[in-house]
């Protein structure tokens, strides 16, 4: 499994961006995609997670409302738009894999992710 993310960039507050994961290398519904940000000096943390089997989704409750992950299955490709961004958005996003066994299930507190993206850096600023 390879994951491939992009779309992030400079953009100022209040503005949006849309980012993606692109999978390969799998194309079972057994896992659940997790987006994870690290801003400097700060503990990385899950933004949101999808499960592959039947698309249960959860937020960190600082983007809830404001990010929506969804996912293209016919690109294998999973996207976290962003909205209404805010300076404490910064930092470097990753999606990232883990093996469910095709249950209903995703977990942003989850940090066993077994195959990472490089990263996509987000850039909140005036």
């Amino acid at each position: 499994v390879q994951l491939q993310a992009s779309g992030g960039g400079l953009v100022q507050p209040g503005g949006s961006l849309n980012l993606s994961c692109v999978i390969s290398g799998h194309n079972k519904d057994d896992y659940f995609i997790g987006w994870f940000r690290q801003a400097p000096r700060k503990q990385r943390e899950g933004v949101s997670c999808m499960a592959s089997s039947d698309g249960t989704s959860h937020y960190l409750s600082s983007v809830r409302g404001r990010f929506i992950i969804s996912r293209d299955k016919a690109v294998n490709t999973y996207y976290l738009q962003m909205k209404n961004l805010t300076p404490d958005d910064s930092g470097w996003y990753y999606c990232a894999w883990v093996y469910t066994g095709g249950t209903s299930w995703c977990d942003v507190t989850y940090f066993g992710m077994t195959v990472w993206g490089q990263g996509t850096q987000v850039t909140v600023s005036s």
